[in-house]
């Protein structure tokens, strides 16, 4: 008797064909409460020591009040959108001590700590976990042991003893090249002292990039990781050349803003825009993207997948690892339906076509220091008045 079994997460259904017979077995009888992982085993991927699920989740919104319309009341739903991600398999979670607008400045790695601590699922999953933390090069941090304490602050807040990943969150290398260097002598302290198991960067271009490798390889440091802004609608020159570069380095990838700040959802139009600074950015770039959005629901629809589905699939299967923003239950199990799947070859390639010949792009932040990080400027402003000033520079500068 042969056995075959056809699964479609979560369930399976199981067929026993022989040669005098052939009879169909519904899954609830014979494999009730059978669940197929979202990935297995052998498809995590290294980050230096660490192995880490081939997505992620960000937390920016996690305490961001003015783009992301954060309150204190969703902490619940966030605590179980993070059990959630934990239960599948996601181990990953990327933050900053910048997170957080005004007085909940840093808030998101206090939610982290505090999800970690009071998560009462399966042990060995909840101990794998990996926080990646990014610190702000803000200008009062000009010496190593400064950057080092900004490090320790981390700790205090989500209390644990050693980081997974401590990544330096923007390069001053334009504007403060002696603090640049400052800067990654801290990188190098801090792992030296045990208080994170691997260092990376984030904003990156490719020419600096070569250098902090090469400058913290000589110190007996690796470097692992390279955090950019890395999707359908931010393909360039700059993010195949960092690509090429992390991979013939070993710098593993990682990606931010893989849906484009959601415009790669599908769920927008240059009539029905988001609330606030988005709507602003969104109105600039969708127009022009027609075409690539018509591609991925085109391939969304033979998959019976999502439109963010496909386009955070695109980003695995060009080997990053993407980390989508997530603050609902909903959105965390769209998310998770990345996962499990390949896009083919051909889908890639019609996919890959759309988005070089989409019009306009999201403008990078790579090696443009002087403009730090557009989430970074989009949280210090807080009166009506200067907000509405600095969202008509952030159009401006997206344009």
């Amino acid at each position: 008797m042969a056995l075959y079994i056809s699964y479609s997460t979560p369930t399976a259904s199981v067929s026993c064909s022989t040669a005098s017979q052939n009879s169909t077995i519904s899954a609830p009888s014979l494999l009730k409460n059978l669940k197929f992982p979202r990935f297995w085993p052998w498809q995590k991927v290294k980050i230096g020591p660490m192995s880490v699920s081939p997505m992620g989740f960000g937390t920016w919104a996690w305490g961001n009040q003015l783009l992301w319309g954060y309150q204190e009341s969703m902490d619940s739903e966030l605590q179980q959108i993070f059990n959630l991600a934990v239960e599948n398999g996601i181990n990953l979670f990327d933050t900053a001590d910048s997170y957080g607008t005004g007085k909940l400045n840093g808030q998101s790695e206090k939610l982290l700590g505090k999800f970690i601590r009071e998560y009462q699922g399966n042990k060995q999953l909840g101990d794998n976990i990996v926080i990646a933390t990014k610190f702000a090069a803000y200008p009062w941090r000009l010496t190593p042991n400064q950057f080092v304490d900004a490090c320790k602050s981390s700790l205090d807040r989500v209390q644990l003893e050693q980081i997974g990943i401590g990544q330096l969150h923007w390069s001053t290398a334009n504007y403060a090249p002696l603090q640049e260097r400052a800067l990654w002598d801290g990188l190098v302290a801090m792992y030296d002292k045990g208080l994170v198991r691997a260092v990376g960067v984030s904003n990156y271009g490719p020419k600096q990039l070569v250098k902090i490798h090469d400058y913290l390889k000589a110190q007996g440091v690796p470097l692992c990781s390279a955090q950019v802004q890395f999707s359908l609608l931010s393909m360039g020159k700059d993010q195949i050349e960092i690509k090429n570069i992390c991979d013939s380095l070993g710098i593993r990838v990682i990606s931010y803003s893989p849906l484009g700040l959601g415009m790669l959802t599908g769920k927008y139009t240059p009539s029905n825009l988001p609330n606030g600074p988005r709507g602003f950015l969104f109105r600039q770039i969708l127009p022009g993207l027609q075409p690539l959005l018509n591609s991925l629901k085109e391939i969304a629809q033979k998959r019976r997948k999502t439109v963010s589905q496909v386009a955070i699939n695109w980003c695995i299967c060009k080997g990053t690892i993407p980390i989508p923003g997530v603050k609902s239950i909903k959105q965390a199990e769209e998310n998770l339906g990345a996962l499990g799947w390949q896009l083919s070859s051909d889908e890639l390639l019609e996919l890959d076509y759309a988005a070089l010949e989409s019009p306009t792009k999201m403008v990078q932040n790579i090696f443009q220091t002087r403009n730090i990080d557009d989430e970074l400027i989009l949280m210090a402003f807080t009166t009506d008045k200067i907000r509405k000033e600095r969202e008509a520079l952030f159009v401006e500068r997206h344009v």
